[in-house]
């Protein structure tokens, strides 16, 4: 159940949207009562299998990321005129190699740096490891969504394994308000203006709009027979 389907029951009970264990359970009984649309319960599948991968991989990304800007970090204060480009664990290598230890601080630089070159290492096999898993996953479940130009087995297995039985979404439109893809009319008057939307699962958002750069940068993908 949404939480703000059971803030609204609380409004209209109570003038409030204050929340505790009791009045909460009976407002999201009366949200679920009166739903037209209940979702039914079903034993878990291959999608919540996928969420649960997809998210690990999403960690490891972002544990990457975050060795990385350290790393790099570290050797900027080592290399002369710093490391302009974006840095990598063979990169990484050579720069450490090259580097002239001249003091304590240097040397205690060179030793973190090395530190986190093997934390970068590590995390790179992992997140190798995590997209072959990921294939594996995806190819199980028998979704079609890969066949689409620019979906790999990491957006689809974070697509598939958030949103679920598509079925659940009775028109294009609503799944698009789900993703955050459908503009938000914002008129005024006879001027009728729409802005972007930052609802939505922004999870999957992103996950559309990784295929949708894909697209462009290959055009041919767009191309209509």
């Amino acid at each position: 159940m949404q939480p703000k389907l059971a803030a609204r029951v609380r409004l209209l009970a109570t003038e409030s949207t204050n929340k505790n264990d009791p009045h909460d359970a009976r407002s999201v009984a009366i949200a679920a009562l009166r739903s037209s649309a209940p979702k039914v319960v079903r034993a878990e599948d291959h999608a919540a299998v996928m969420k649960l991968w997809s998210k690990r991989h999403r960690d490891l990304a972002r544990q990457r990321n975050r060795v990385a800007c350290r790393l790099h970090a570290v050797l900027c204060d080592l290399v002369t005129g710093g490391v302009p480009d974006e840095i990598y664990a063979g990169k990484a290598t050579v720069l450490l190699a090259a580097v002239d230890v001249d003091g304590a601080v240097a040397a205690a630089r060179v030793e973190l740096a090395g530190e986190l070159l093997e934390d970068l290492r590590r995390l790179d096999t992992q997140i190798a490891e995590s997209k072959k898993r990921l294939a594996g996953v995806v190819a199980a479940s028998g979704t079609t969504t890969t066949t689409i130009f620019g979906v790999g087995p990491v957006v689809a297995a974070m697509v598939v394994g958030i949103t679920g039985d598509v079925a659940r979404f009775a028109t294009r439109n609503r799944f698009a308000a789900f993703n955050g893809t459908a503009p938000i009319e914002v008129s005024s008057g006879g001027r009728k203006t729409y802005r972007l939307s930052r609802r939505g699962n922004r999870q999957v958002n992103h996950a559309i709009h990784m295929a949708a750069v894909t697209q462009i940068r290959f055009r041919h993908s767009c191309r209509r027979p």
